[in-house]
């Protein structure tokens, strides 16, 4: 994410217990501008879903109305009492501030702005002076492009500490006060210079927007399948959702986990076999709310370039290919997921010499993929995780569910499970995923109870940089929304978090879907240190 800054600088003092040491404290106040809320950028990408009225107040005219029931095809496995529980709790713990209504026209000049928008660091109690482990507070407060003070909450803001110099950073907690007006609290994990940052993602009036689209749009990305028979062939729209038609359906929700998924019936073909899957892109036309918990403080940062956590497991720093090794000896690592957990096996396959992957003939982006090291026994596999995923061409043989395929894991010791599942759910509502996670976790929960000494580590979201596309179909409101929701659901598990979400924003680099290397390394340092802890830490 590359943000459009406005800042002013301040300076305040921080010090050690004993010892003096100045610190320069800048707030930054940042809209990313690969999103639609700058005036220049939003007249140029938005005339793909609005139509504009040039005046000299721009206005955004809807071009039609949107039914408000748009998908009649969808069929979830009852959920067990407990669950259906679980389902209410989770989206009460999700809820968003109420944003502002679809109006029409709607005024881009009543959104918010950053350039108008002000903060203020609030001054530290005691000396006035900031010391190690201490808490930093900004209060900002948020204006429109006409200079009129925001009066309700609901803005999506990300905000971070760091100093580029000592490879330091550190990710802040922001609470939305419900009145215009937020508060973003950092902690103080190193003695000199802090850069404060905070960056607008996306106003609230876009909430509003992505919030629509989800209820009303979830087929706005349509999945393709090629069915076969013999020399015959034919393509056909499939989806969790699908709108009614005449077109008879294909129901292949799974036996085992209960996820729908359906297909549009081919017209050509009798006897009837699904050879492949693939995507085509098309987008159709209170009391205080805590964005993240305040707190529960990070839960690591970065230091000299390297990742400390700050409770639970030691990280230690596997900086050669014989330090890998070391630690996989003997281990099986099954990778499932999406292109963020391929990412870490192709890190193993490019940082060890010995690890050698076998041919199956797969496709780059779709895997399955194996690699071994006879000498060391070591086998490291991956697997994408089955439908909705907007992978091309993927075998149906290959599409399978990750809770079916951690019910034939053995497990034990020298396994280590991995999973990662976030970035294609991001176009549906959140129920669709609340399910396949409880599937996964009965999955897991089976797994732990006949092999307890299995390793299960689990990949959260991670915030990315956003064009409109992506902004439109796999927000960082959306991202957001389901990380909470996964860490939830796994909480009081046996399982390990990799805070991948905490990992990107602290980190100086761009925001990426798929994290630049030096984050990676220190994922793979993570998960080595769960794999290989130290004793007693």
């Amino acid at each position: 994410m590359t943000p459009w800054f406005v800042g002013v600088i301040f300076e305040r003092t921080c010090r050690q217990k004993k010892r003096k040491k100045y610190v320069q404290v800048i707030v930054l106040l940042c809209c990313n501008h690969k999103t639609n809320f700058l005036p220049s950028f939003c007249l140029k990408h938005l005339s793909m879903f609005y139509h504009f009225q040039k005046k000299e107040n721009l206005t955004i005219i809807p071009p039609r109305a949107v039914p408000k029931k748009p998908h009649d095809i969808w069929t979830f496995q009852p959920l067990s009492p407990k669950e259906d529980l679980e389902k209410k709790l989770l989206l009460e713990s999700i809820a968003w501030p109420e944003t502002p209504p679809w109006q029409t026209p709607l005024s881009l000049n009543e959104t918010s702005c950053p350039a108008n928008s002000t903060f203020t660091i609030l001054p530290q109690s005691g000396d006035g002076q900031w010391h190690v482990g201490d808490k930093l507070k900004v209060l900002i407060k948020m204006y429109d492009f006409q200079g009129r003070p925001k009066k309700s909450g609901g803005e999506v803001l990300l905000a971070r500490v760091h100093n580029l110099t000592l490879g330091a950073g550190v990710v802040g907690k922001v609470e939305d006060h419900l009145n215009g007006t937020y508060s973003a609290v950092f902690s103080l994990l190193w003695e000199g210079s802090v850069w404060v940052e905070v960056t607008l993602v996306h106003p609230s009036e876009a909430i509003t927007v992505l919030r629509r689209l989800n209820s009303e749009q979830p087929d706005r990305v349509d999945f393709q399948s090629l069915f076969r028979s013999r020399s015959v062939s034919e393509t056909t729209i499939c989806n969790v959702f699908l709108r009614s038609t005449k077109q008879s359906l294909c129901n292949y929700t799974d036996l085992h986990t209960g996820d729908p998924w359906f297909c549009f019936k081919p017209k050509n073909l009798n006897w009837i076999y699904q050879q492949s899957y693939s995507y085509l892109s098309l987008l159709s036309g209170q009391a205080a709310v805590n964005s993240s918990n305040v707190e529960s403080g990070p839960s690591g940062y970065y230091y000299q370039g390297a990742w400390q956590t700050l409770s639970g497991t030691k990280v230690q720093q596997f900086n050669t290919p014989s330090a890998i090794t070391q630690c996989l000896k003997g281990k099986v690592v099954h990778l499932y997921g999406d292109s963020t957990i391929r990412q870490w096996f192709e890190y193993f396959s490019g940082a060890l010499p010995d690890l050698k992957e076998f041919d199956l003939h797969s496709q780059k982006q779709n895997g399955p993929f194996m690699a071994m090291d006879f000498a060391n026994n070591i086998l490291v596999t991956f697997r994408c995780h089955g439908p909705p995923i907007r992978f091309r061409d993927v075998p149906i043989s290959e599409l399978r569910y990750i809770a079916n395929e951690l019910d034939n894991v053995i497990g034990g010791t020298n396994t280590v499970v991995i999973f990662g599942i976030w970035s294609h759910f991001s176009t549906f509502p959140v129920e669709v995923y609340i399910q396949r996670l409880q599937s996964i976790r009965r999955a897991v929960i089976r797994l732990l109870n006949r092999s307890p000494g299995t390793v299960v580590i689990i990949r959260t979201a991670n915030p990315k940089a956003l064009t409109l596309y992506e902004t439109l179909t796999n927000s960082d409101w959306y991202s957001l929304q389901n990380d909470k929701i996964l860490r939830v659901i796994f909480k009081g598990l046996n399982v390990h978090l990799l805070d991948a979400w905490e990992m990107v924003l602290a980190h100086h680099l761009p925001h990426n879907l798929h994290p630049q290397p030096p984050i990676i390394k220190n994922m793979i340092n993570v998960l080595l240190s769960y794999t290989c802890p130290l004793k007693g830490g």
